[in-house]
């Protein structure tokens, strides 16, 4: 899981004017005006549509970084890779709950006028990858690597929604997209810094082109360029957020069977693709729902955060989310954007211990796993500390911030194991087996477990508690 956890009270994300000026700034009297409801109707509708476009604003916010600001640190652009080939530290601060296990690479792909295609090594054994394919909205719509395509090289077309044409030889698989903006994430994982350099010659044979230079065939015109919106934060969780919505929407056309009627309903708020909006030239009652719905769609949200602690169930295809896709996408993006189906990985955090009381850095605790008990991963597992609210690594003297079965950890005799929680050394003979955590404060860890096992993707592998003991 991955990006950053915005507190929901404060103002965030996204902001500005689209092409079609579906922001304040565009001529209200094309501003249509919305069907008749009650209010009370009125509100639970913009309600709902603040929450259906959480997580394709979360999305916007990296997008934005990274294909717009030149003078990022995370710019790429669209059509190449961004590549990372070392672990995280409390140093990078642009994310939050990143994993510790597996550089990434990153990747925004254009596909309205053709698609692409990735090409990937070959993978020799102990090399272990995934490039995860996610539309605008942040749903999942094809892997490739070890789990889904396996070790062999090859080449995968990735195609926007109203692509029709033939598949060229050469390609192993066809993954579409339901917009035609995506990002491509992939992780590739690292044993340690002596294996950097090998990590960086595997990364750097990833390759992405357009359909038609891999095709070697003349190609086709250029789609028209976009004016992304400016990045503004203030506006990103208030009323404005129909204006931003709309300017995602147009380039998820045609609309998904899915979300034909769902989409009739949002239009009675003002939204709809590429439509023009602006607050203050909506009818009073209209104006007022807009308001409510966004407050209410962001103390919803909030509730939903409290009471969640695994990642199972909160991202994939929208047939894998099910009925409660919208809210599930939005606790998602709040939670760890950009995170894996279970059949990838699972992630299971807690931030309280045995006893339900708040893990804090002022005390000592103590995980034990039997034998039995340890993370059923086919890959590899970790742990990983966090402090909070910030959600950022945890600086400490020895620069250790996670632990896991690639680490020099020491096992009982009869295979199990004991990780030591806290801020200041165990003791040199546990100290394979400390997970250092901040001093003093609240914080929280997580577990990944990558290949989980069926019984771990269905949620049947109970997370080891954190047992107090000074």
């Amino acid at each position: 899981m991955h990006t950053r956890r915005w507190l929901l009270g404060s103002a965030v994300l996204v902001g500005g004017v689209s092409v079609l000026g579906v922001l304040a700034a565009c001529d209200r009297k094309a501003v249509e005006p919305a069907g008749k409801a009650a209010p009370e109707d009125l509100r639970a509708i913009a309600k709902e549509a603040w929450i259906y476009a959480y997580p394709g604003l979360m999305n916007y916010q990296t997008l934005v970084t990274q294909t717009q600001d030149p003078n990022n640190p995370a710019y790429a652009g669209f059509g190449k890779f961004r590549h990372y080939s070392q672990f995280f530290t409390p140093a990078n601060k642009d994310i939050v709950t990143p994993n510790n296990d597996t550089p990434y690479s990153w990747a925004w792909l254009d596909l309205r006028a053709e698609p692409w295609v990735l090409s990937v090594p070959a993978a020799p054994q102990g090399r272990y990858y995934v490039h995860q394919f996610m539309d605008l909205f942040t749903q999942i719509f094809g892997y490739v690597g070890v789990r889904a395509t396996g070790r062999d090289a090859g080449s995968y077309l990735i195609a926007g929604p109203a692509w029709t044409g033939p598949t060229p030889r050469g390609i192993n698989g066809v993954l579409r997209s339901e917009s035609d903006l995506v990002v491509n994430l992939a992780r590739t994982s690292m044993s340690g810094p002596q294996d950097a350099a090998a990590l960086r010659a595997f990364q750097a044979q990833y390759k992405l082109e357009p359909l038609s230079t891999f095709a070697k065939t003349a190609p086709p015109p250029p789609a028209p360029p976009i004016n992304f919106p400016p990045w503004d934060k203030a506006k990103a969780l208030g009323p404005d957020f129909v204006g931003y919505l709309n300017f995602l929407l147009q380039f998820s056309q045609p609309t998904p069977a899915a979300e034909m009627e769902l989409m009739a309903r949002f239009a009675k708020v003002g939204v709809g693709p590429g439509k023009p909006f602006d607050l203050a030239g909506q009818t009073p009652d209209v104006r007022e729902a807009i308001v409510g719905g966004a407050k209410d769609g962001a103390a919803v949200l909030e509730a939903e955060i409290a009471k969640t602690t695994s990642s199972i169930g909160l991202f994939g295809s929208r047939d894998q989310l099910g009925s409660d896709y919208i809210m599930k996408r939005a606790v998602a993006a709040a939670m760890g954007i950009y995170g894996n189906a279970a059949e990838e990985a699972v992630y299971v955090g807690t931030m309280r211990d045995a006893s339900g009381a708040p893990l804090d850095g002022a005390n000592r605790y103590e995980v034990h796993l039997t034998k039995a008990q340890l993370p059923p991963a086919a890959y590899f597992w970790s742990v990983t500390m966090y402090n909070l609210p910030d959600r950022l690594l945890v600086e400490n003297p020895i620069r250790r911030y996670s632990l896991g079965d690639r680490s020099d950890l020491k096992f009982a005799p009869d295979g199990s194991l004991t990780l030591y929680v806290q801020a200041t050394s165990p003791g040199p003979d546990k100290e394979s087996n400390w997970l250092p955590s901040p001093a003093k404060g609240p914080f929280n860890v997580v577990f990944r477990l990558y290949g989980p096992s069926s019984e771990a993707q269905q949620g049947k592998w109970p997370p080891p508690a954190l047992t107090k003991v000074g």
